[in-house]
């Protein structure tokens, strides 16, 4: 993903327009590793979103509103203490490198002007947000305390002077000569390729390189050092005037991003176009970022729900094995019968017989019987129908365990399904709670129920009939969905025979588009939304029924009909305040 050096460069061109002598009003840190401010301008606000994620970190404006944790982070009470009412004064990227500078002035409690810059680092892993006192270069916080151990060349945490990651020996893009060049690559032995223009200038990316020699090869015959530096000086004096900024995408699929148009992404990929780059940004990243933190908060459940799954699976082979083994029941019972009836054959202490199998009516057929030499006839005969009566016994339970087994399995299916559908924290702390009453987590903590909890809704969307849809998001709203809150004239829909969610059309009379919309939803909201051709029952509220001792979201029912849908016309839905229009 290109946010390197020369989009670091166009944002904080852009930024500029935004945010200078704005004042910071609120600061809030909704993620352990991202803090958003919230700038005053014109009477109005905007926020400013930096983040130090190792897998996405940037700084770009924002529209999305995140939830606060009850208690501000350290961090945010330092940054608070120092910066609110500070105004920002000027914004400033270092050597064309993936460092950002906020230059902020604040009055401190005793009146006195105090100027701080925060320091934003977007270098993967690595990537910071540091806060400096501009006049002794002291730390006063960081997001993440960097210590000997872990980085040997400097330390970062409150009290001690900063220090800047140590500095690349590549050329700044944007300042930079011909001796500059020469220098360097009489120096290094680098090849005119594709990586050419990574392997010699800071904060550009491979697709950005490979585009530009791509571009350059094109318009000459022939490239050599002396001409790449030549286009390449002008490409980046008139880098404001090129500025494009496009998402590529496969499909669905986020693939790529860049403020130039890059011909070599065009060829594979799909571009949706956009006016700045922060709003590519909180398009391109909100998704990618609250599903990859989703998939972080919800591992645990994820691992307890796997590893069950696993037990009941080699559960069910282990069942199936005895009941493989107590098809051969019936053998014994017939070795018994066939001993009974001609006992008067068998002499003591023979090792085995054979004997004439009244059993077949089709043919004549003989079966030799192994006996224990040791034993007398009766304990023969008596030896065989316990062996028949302890299979009949192991193949009973063997069923009875294999039925319940199946339904746990369908249960774990789809709270897992439910979990990889999550979009909130709240509904992975509601999963929790189901898991608690369900058994699979032991309960820690206070038996009171905190005031504070708050529980996920039911997702609610209008058909483009103006028919009510809810969609349950995990197997306690799926009960309270079906069990409690339709009325048993609704329409019930859910994927057949896969883990997925319940469906209520709230509609005595739907039409046919309601339904199929409903279908969508249902397929989209399963364990299938990535196939293709998924097939979903739907009846009446009034045929569903809850077998008792049931676990949560496990229901029944015998009258239905299937339609088949394709999950992905989800994407084609268009929606308006969560109402599908046409």
């Amino acid at each position: 993903m290109a946010l390197d050096g020369i989009y670091l460069y166009s944002l904080v061109h852009d930024l500029k327009k935004s945010i200078l002598n704005c004042k910071i009003d609120k600061i809030n840190q909704p993620e352990k590793d991202e803090v958003i401010l919230t700038l005053r301008k014109d009477r109005g606000n905007i926020k400013l979103l930096i983040s130090a994620s190792s897998k996405f970190p940037r700084i770009h404006l924002t529209n999305i509103s995140k939830p606060n944790p009850l208690q501000a982070p350290m961090f945010t009470m330092v940054m608070r203490k120092y910066l609110i009412g500070g105004k920002i004064t000027n914004i400033t990227q270092l050597n064309g490198d993936r460092i950002i500078q906020l230059h902020i002035e604040s009055t401190d409690e005793l009146g006195f002007d105090s100027k701080y810059v925060l320091i934003v680092e977007i270098m993967g892993r690595h990537s910071n947000i540091t806060l400096v006192r501009e006049r002794d270069n002291k730390i006063m916080e960081c997001i993440k305390h960097i210590s000997a151990d872990i980085n040997t060349y400097r330390v970062l945490y409150p009290g001690i002077n900063y220090v800047y990651p140590p500095k690349s020996n590549k050329l700044n893009p944007f300042n930079f000569s011909i001796d500059d060049y020469n220098t360097f690559l009489d120096n290094k032995e680098i090849q005119i390729n594709e990586d050419f223009f990574t392997n010699v200038f800071t904060g550009i990316g491979k697709p950005l390189s490979r585009n530009l020699y791509i571009n350059f090869l094109q318009d000459n015959n022939t490239i050599n050092k002396d001409i790449i530096f030549n286009l390449f000086k002008n490409f980046v004096e008139n880098l404001n005037d090129n500025l494009n900024y496009y998402i590529y995408k496969e499909g669905e699929v986020f693939k790529d991003f860049h403020c130039i148009e890059l011909n070599t992404l065009n060829e594979r990929y799909s571009n949706i176009k956009f006016s700045d780059p922060s709003s590519l940004l909180d398009e391109f990243f909100t998704i990618k970022d609250k599903q990859d933190r989703l998939f972080s908060r919800s591992m645990d459940l994820q691992k307890l729900i796997i590893t069950n799954i696993d037990r009941c699976n080699n559960k069910r082979k282990k069942l199936n094995d005895i009941l493989k083994e107590c098809k051969e029941k019936e053998k014994y019972r017939i070795y018994g019968d066939l001993l009974t009836s001609y006992i008067y054959m068998i002499n003591k202490g023979a090792k085995e017989i054979t004997l004439l199998n009244f059993y077949n009516e089709n043919e004549e057929e003989y079966i030799t019987i192994k006996l224990d030499e040791n034993k007398t006839p009766s304990e023969n005969i008596q030896k065989l129908y316990k062996k028949y009566n302890k299979l009949k016994k192991s193949e009973e339970s063997a069923i009875y365990q294999l039925h319940k087994n199946e339904e746990e399995l369908e249960y774990l299916n789809s709270v897992l399904t439910n979990i990889l559908n999550c979009e909130s924290y709240i509904e992975i702390d509601d999963i929790k709670k189901e898991l608690i009453e369900t058994g699979y987590l032991k309960f820690k903590g206070n038996t009171k129920k905190n005031k504070k909890d708050k529980s996920s809704k039911p997702i609610h969307i209008i058909s483009s009939d103006g028919i009510d849809i809810y969609i349950g998001k995990n197997n306690i709203q799926n009960d309270y969905l079906t069990l409690k809150f339709a009325n048993k004239n609704y329409l019930w829909l859910h994927t057949k025979n896969i883990p997925g969610s319940h469906v209520i059309l709230c509609s005595t009379t739907p039409s046919d588009i309601s339904i199929e919309e409903a279908a969508i939803l249902a397929s989209y909201y399963s364990k299938a939304k990535n196939s293709t051709k998924v097939p979903v029952d739907y009846t009446l509220v009034k045929n569903i029924k809850k077998p008792n001792g049931a676990k949560p979201g496990m229901v029944i029912y015998n009258t239905n009909y299937t339609i088949y849908t394709e999950p992905t016309e989800f994407h084609n839905l268009k929606f308006e305040d969560n109402k599908i229009v046409k």
